[in-house]
């Protein structure tokens, strides 16, 4: 038997794109020999679909798509993703479902036994976990099909119910086929190897796990479909943050002419990188956009993004702004020249000294002299603000949001200002991270200024202004950070590992304070375990002594 991988880019919602990829992928099995073609889970309607799933008609259009597939396949087989209706009135509405369709008849519709129920994940608003699972006999073998790899990790899922695997195997399946949509992070790929080669050979089974590929506005997938032999040695792994189309050759319990061969994963910041170019380019290209917008100030963290930003839509869809205030220095206004001469982008530069000043002079009654502080230096954050998004309107463009995690976290950033933006693109990336992805861009040649690497970080909002003046060195606030964020340790079991105890309870307060301005920012783009927004959610009024 011959099984195709059809590793595939979805859109949520985009039932035409879909269906028509779907039905390209099974022409293609059939150019080339394959019996069975197999897609991600949810792939007729793209995932997460979230609240589409409670419309009627999206439903419909789901239902509309598997009929179009069946027909497309005359002669062979495929397996594809989708919710159907759960009838039990008991229950949730829906089912998250796999259906196996072989020549033009949908001959099994399996559902999902561990609905994922944490961090982004949310399937237990929306589907009913299956009570029952059972193979499905093709060409002579038995087929054990489940959905998401999540399904292994059942500490992970406070609904469990039984390991369908566990369930299955009395069946005496000859291989497991794993549909999944399985999101990125820098963290997980290697997570992800261990856990679907420990159940390679736990049930001594070969495994062939297809995820899918693409972003979904904040969350990213990043491909990287896997075969395992019932040892649970990896044989194959499809390409990563890029579609892709494999056929493997089963039988007799084997698959065939593949020697055991050792995951290779890419570095963090390669991943991290390639992640983001992806993340970009889907965000636009999925919207209807052609056109990024953003503010360059001759910092790391704008020149990144900038960088980014070309990679994903090409230099000549990106127009970068230089707005220079009375703070700037002229190194920084030569370094922002300098990167838009190397990336080849278009910009502009817009001077906000005299608008920042007219306010200043329109508030001085109310200020009553009044020392500068941080009023002053916001009301320049927010000038920048109404120039990108004036040239946003006039002009079509997308504005990008340029700040990083470690600006997130604490709250350095200003509401309706430099937190503006349709998309944060470094807002899952802490800022010694932004200086790893810039020397990483720089890697075969200078685009970003050494220059801007080298300096230290300042958001120039007043005179000789540096990030160490009110925050600690970026190498130890990313630590705390990390400590309390992704791996959500308490201020004791940080201060326990050596970090002063002041800054930590300074740090974790700052953190807490600023959930307010988190609720408020863009979707950011998700490549770290723990990233802000859907998969965190903290009160923004609650107390809690850390």
């Amino acid at each position: 038997m011959k099984i195709a991988l059809a590793q595939l880019n979805y859109h949520i919602g985009n039932f035409e794109s879909n269906t028509d990829k779907i039905i390209a992928a099974i022409e293609k099995g059939k150019q080339l020999g394959a019996d069975l073609v197999v897609f991600a889970e949810l792939s007729v309607c793209g995932y997460p679909p979230r609240d589409f799933l409670e419309f009627t008609e999206f439903i419909e259009l789901c239902e509309n798509s598997a009929k179009q597939i069946a027909a497309a396949t005359s002669g062979i087989a495929c397996i594809i993703g989708l919710p159907t209706i759960n009838n039990n009135p008991l229950g949730k509405d829906l089912y998250n479902s796999a259906m196996f369709i072989e020549n033009g008849e949908i001959k099994e519709t399996i559902h999902k036994t561990l609905l994922p129920n944490y961090d982004v994940f949310d399937e237990y608003r929306y589907f009913e976990p299956s009570q029952t699972t059972k193979c499905i006999d093709f060409k002579g073998s038995r087929i054990a099909l489940t959905i998401c790899e999540d399904l292994w990790n059942i500490n992970d899922n406070p609904l469990y119910i039984a390991n369908p695997m566990d369930v299955l195997i009395e069946e005496k399946p000859d291989l497991m086929i794993n549909i999944a949509a399985s999101p990125f992070s820098y963290k997980h790929d290697d997570e992800r190897d261990k856990v679907l080669s420990d159940n390679s050979k736990k049930y001594k089974l070969p495994l062939l796990y297809v995820n899918q590929v693409g972003s979904q506005t904040e969350i990213i997938f990043d491909g990287g479909s896997t075969v395992y032999d019932a040892d649970g040695n990896l044989l194959d792994e499809m390409s990563y943050f890029s579609e892709d189309f494999k056929i493997y050759e089963f039988d007799k319990g084997e698959i065939l002419g593949l020697e055991p061969t050792m995951h290779s994963p890419q570095s963090d910041v390669e991943q991290i990188h390639d992640a983001l170019i992806l993340g970009i380019r889907d965000y636009f290209e999925k919207s209807g956009f052609k056109q990024a917008v953003l503010g360059l100030s001759g910092g790391i963290d704008s020149a990144v993004v900038c960088a980014l930003a070309a990679k994903a839509l090409g230099s000549q869809n990106v127009m970068a702004v230089l707005m220079p205030s009375k703070f700037s220095t002229a190194h920084s206004i030569k370094d922002a020249i300098d990167l838009v001469n190397n990336l080849n982008c278009k910009h502009e530069i817009v001077a906000i000294k005299d608008a920042a000043q007219a306010f200043d002079n329109m508030l001085k009654p109310a200020f009553k002299g009044l020392p500068f502080n941080i009023a002053e230096e916001n009301i320049q954050a927010r000038c920048r603000a109404v120039v990108v998004m004036a040239m946003s309107n006039k002009f079509g463009y997308i504005l990008l949001n340029t700040s990083n995690k470690s600006e997130a976290a604490v709250g350095y950033g200003t509401l309706y200002g430099d937190m503006a933006g349709a998309i944060s693109v470094i807002g899952d990336v802490y800022k010694t991270q932004v200086f790893e992805l810039a020397k990483f861009i720089n890697k075969d040649g200078e685009i970003i200024p050494v220059n801007t690497i080298v300096k230290p970080p300042s958001a120039e909002l007043r005179p000789d202004q540096k990030d160490s003046d009110s925050l600690p060195e970026y190498d130890i606030l990313d630590k705390i950070l990390y400590e309390y964020i992704e791996l959500k340790k308490s201020s004791r079991d940080i201060i326990a590992q050596g970090f002063d105890e002041t800054t930590v309870r300074r740090v974790l307060k700052l953190v807490n304070i600023a959930e307010f301005k988190r609720y408020q920012t863009p979707p950011i783009l998700r490549v770290s375990p723990k990233a802000f927004g859907m998969g965190r959610r903290m009160p923004i009024v609650g107390k809690y002594l850390m």
